[in-house]
């Protein structure tokens, strides 16, 4: 069993998270993480966690007992966002939303698992998240749908209003987007 100092201790990183979760997805939701009593079933039936080290029930517990090195985890990137463990719960804690807002403060920390930034790469490059390939097109024309879905990729008018509100937002700092390169600053 690991010691916990209480000076790596925020007594009020479960109220930070509930604040930053509450904007976005409503105050209940993320409050809900106080009722976790720690059963593991989170944890027991987490995809992730049979193919990886994740254990949802550490990070719930982290947050819990204040410790917000959490952030700097990669736990938190592990999670599908299945929702298995958010319907499974015999408390109704809604742990993928908590996750998500976790990833949220993570992000405006500067730590983003290299998957989810390429993956935002790709929305700033070609405005959508999966970019129509090749093989896409040809399976969209035997499915008989349009070679071409509608999406920012195949309108430049679309595509610039997708990179003008990431722009504002400030999204291509987040995710250290070098437009010059059009790709992931190294």
């Amino acid at each position: 069993m690991a010691v916990i100092k209480l000076d790596e201790v925020n007594k009020n990183f479960v109220n930070e998270v509930i604040e930053a979760g509450k904007l976005v997805l409503g105050e209940d939701i993320v409050k809900s993480i106080k009722a976790c009593y720690q059963c593991g079933t989170c944890t027991g039936s987490c995809p992730s966690g049979r193919r990886t080290a994740y254990r949802t029930r550490k990070v719930l517990r982290k947050v819990l007992l204040g410790l917000d090195d959490v952030l700097d985890s990669d736990d938190i990137w592990y999670c599908t966002t299945c929702y298995t463990c958010y319907e499974r719960c015999p408390r109704d804690v809604k742990i993928t939303e908590i996750i998500k807002t976790l990833r949220n403060i993570a992000a405006q920390k500067g730590n983003m698992a290299l998957a989810h930034r390429k993956t935002a790469s790709y929305v700033l490059r070609f405005g959508h998240a999966v970019p129509a390939n090749n093989q896409i097109v040809e399976l969209r024309g035997k499915l008989g749908l349009p070679a071409k879905s509608p999406t920012a990729q195949f309108s430049e008018k679309d595509l610039e209003e997708v990179r003008t509100l990431i722009k504002e937002l400030k999204f291509d700092k987040l995710i250290a987007f070098d437009w010059e390169k059009m790709d992931l600053k190294e």
